[in-house]
């Protein structure tokens, strides 16, 4: 069983990673600035999740599912996971955690989502 490990996108409200390390601080959860994210194109963003066996977490519900459809055609992702800016953000910490507890990374592959489930 592989643990599922998260990317936050450039455009992810930080109060979620950390929201969600607070209360699992032994999840694998890289910040946007630890992967130096800022500016960044969508597909490098993916590639580079890919290459780190991390599910991206983002909110760009505009742009990323284009480019995921683009980018698995060619590669292979660990999993993306679409947030939506309207749902509170401590909803969104505890289906973080759920799906971190309840799936495996093997799960996520080649898959898109939109979070809540």
């Amino acid at each position: 069983m592989t643990l599922i490990k998260f990317q936050a996108d450039a455009d992810l409200n930080q109060a979620i990673v950390t929201g969600v390390l607070r209360q699992q601080p032994d999840i694998s959860f890289q910040t946007a600035n630890e992967a130096a994210l800022e500016g960044v194109k969508d597909s490098a963003v993916l590639l580079l999740a890919a290459k780190q066996k991390r599910i991206l977490v983002t909110q760009d519900r505009r742009t990323m599912p284009i480019e995921f459809a683009e980018f698995i055609l060619q590669n292979q992702s660990s999993g993306v996971l679409i947030i939506s800016r309207k749902t509170p953000i401590k909803d969104i910490i505890d289906a973080l955690l759920l799906i971190w507890r309840a799936t495996t990374a093997d799960e996520w592959i080649d898959r898109i989502a939109k979070v809540p489930l």
